[in-house]
């Protein structure tokens, strides 16, 4: 009776993780939306692609959640032990259909996740298999839930932006070179954007952030695996279920050393319309993606022009 007792407490515990993790606040329609748009794998022993959508709200500004504010696509190879983070900057400029010409991240305001991860598919050239959104203001949780993340920083980081003591949070800065980081600090280390290149550094930042947290994680002992996924499921909403999720941890535990790569969708800047777009590299883009696929470094890779920019005249 007591194994019985237990085996059904475990199993009504899993189905309410799942509920949070895989549903959270969106409903019936949107789920469907999602897996419609999702080409899902068989299993974990071949290379998938995965999204990883971060949204930023601010308390005091409900309007911000209404768009991604991190698109990052992730090919994850469970059988070379290796990922490759893919950023799409924000302001890339896509062509949505029904909306014209757009910044990437009016997709996920337009169709929320579903378009967003269509975008993404369309623009990379890949099938995305799984997604994750992310609510980084939650975040805070789980990095202090895995003890913090040990992170490199290139240059100092002093933005009350992005600390919010500019309308009296907490003063947060944040010294260049290896540093340990909590939750409060990792959330500001992913959120400033006080940098000559903007928003190109802010992306590098959370690829590096989510790299750190992955390896993290996965240097845990699996037996912490799940008040880890419970934090998460708080922060984090997925198709991956808890089986899901213990299933691919335990895969590259078993595997060795994780080998994690970074890069960025090759890319120039350019004005239309008197605003400020990113205007993909498309020749560079097509590059990328063959060695990202090829299990390739494609970090060296950058954008130089693009045939959209100069069909719609941007200089």
């Amino acid at each position: 009776m007591v194994f019985v007792g237990a085996g059904t407490a475990a199993a009504l515990w899993v189905n309410s993780v799942n509920d949070t993790l895989t549903k959270g606040q969106k409903s019936a329609t949107e789920l469907d939306e999602i897996n419609d748009v999702l080409v899902k794998t068989t299993s974990f022993d071949e290379p998938f692609y995965m999204m990883l959508i971060g949204s930023d709200a601010r308390a005091d500004d409900e309007s911000m959640g209404a768009r991604s504010d991190t698109n990052i696509v992730v090919r994850v190879d469970p059988t070379t032990n290796s990922a490759t983070l893919v950023s799409i900057p924000r302001d890339t400029m896509i062509n949505i259909d029904g909306y014209g010409y757009c910044k990437f991240n009016a997709a996920y305001s337009y169709g929320g996740a579903a378009l967003a991860i269509k975008e993404a598919s369309e623009l990379l050239g890949v099938n995305i298999s799984h997604y994750a959104e992310v609510d980084f203001d939650s975040l805070i949780g789980l990095v202090d839930t895995v003890g913090g993340v040990d992170v490199t920083v290139d240059q100092r980081i002093n933005d009350p932006d992005a600390d919010g003591s500019v309308i009296g949070q907490k003063k947060i800065i944040i010294e260049a070179g290896e540093q340990h980081m909590d939750g409060e600090t990792a959330l500001v280390f992913a959120r400033s954007r006080a940098y000559a290149d903007g928003d190109f550094t802010r992306t590098a930042n959370q690829r590096k952030l989510i790299a750190a947290l992955a390896e993290k994680i996965l240097s845990m002992p699996l037996a912490k695996l799940p008040g880890i996924v419970q934090t998460a499921a708080g922060s984090i909403t997925t198709d991956m279920s808890v089986t899901d999720l213990y299933s691919l941890a335990t895969q590259f535990q078993d595997g060795g050393e994780l080998t994690m790569a970074s890069c960025m969708v090759p890319s120039i800047t350019g004005m239309y319309k008197s605003a400020s777009y990113v205007f993909c590299d498309e020749n560079a883009l097509a590059s990328m993606m063959q060695t990202i696929e090829a299990g390739g470094d494609a970090s060296e890779i950058t954008g130089a022009t693009s045939k959209l920019a100069q069909q719609l005249g941007v200089k």
